[in-house]
């Protein structure tokens, strides 16, 4: 099932093949659950063996520094590819409901990631919603006037107040603060 078998040691073949499938496919591609892992060991063993200063082995050296190199570029590349693939699935799945095409591909960070960015896809489409409905959650602050203030207008244009001294009301956030800066109001309570 898999590109290749968990707990084999994981080869530079391995690497590019596994870019080769995620690039030429439109799925994410299966791969070891262990894959991380495996190219952690592999890249590891590489590093070790490129920062030999040993000079009988110097082209077998240089050989293994440039493909310890191009490793981490592909690996890079594969992770790339795989999280533009997440963002199309997450974008599907929160726009047509159906959420489990290609679940089974996705190692468990993937899975967390494609349900962090449907969830923060749906948060923002309620928030639109609200907004074009009028219905924007505000925060209202409860205060107490320390002066008598005459009427004035919010920020949507409607008129509030007047209000006398030692009177309290439940205002808008932003109303609050331009109040406060004014030294007009006390809080009491937020809401």
């Amino acid at each position: 099932k898999w590109l290749f078998p968990a707990l084999s040691m994981i080869t530079y073949n391995d690497i590019y093949e596994a870019l080769r499938k995620e690039k030429n496919a439109e799925q994410l591609q299966p791969i070891s659950p262990n894959f991380i892992q495996e190219i952690a060991s592999y890249l590891n063993e590489k590093r070790e063996i490129s920062e030999k200063k040993d000079d009988i082995f110097s082209d077998a050296v240089f050989k293994t520094k440039k493909q310890f190199e191009n490793a981490i570029s592909i690996f890079k590349d594969i992770m790339r590819r795989r999280k533009e693939k997440l963002l199309r699935l997450a974008f599907v799945a929160k726009e047509t409901g159906i959420s489990k095409r290609d679940f089974e591909n996705m190692m468990e960070f993937e899975k967390d990631m494609f349900d962090e960015i449907v969830k923060s896809m749906e948060d923002a489409d309620k928030k639109v919603s609200e907004l074009m409905n009028g219905q924007e959650k505000q925060k209202n602050i409860l205060v107490t006037f320390k002066d008598n203030v005459a009427e004035f207008l919010d920020v949507k244009g409607e008129v509030i107040g007047p209000f006398d001294k030692g009177e309290m009301a439940n205002l808008p956030e932003e109303i609050v603060q331009i109040l406060r800066e004014a030294d007009k109001v006390k809080i009491v309570e937020r809401n």
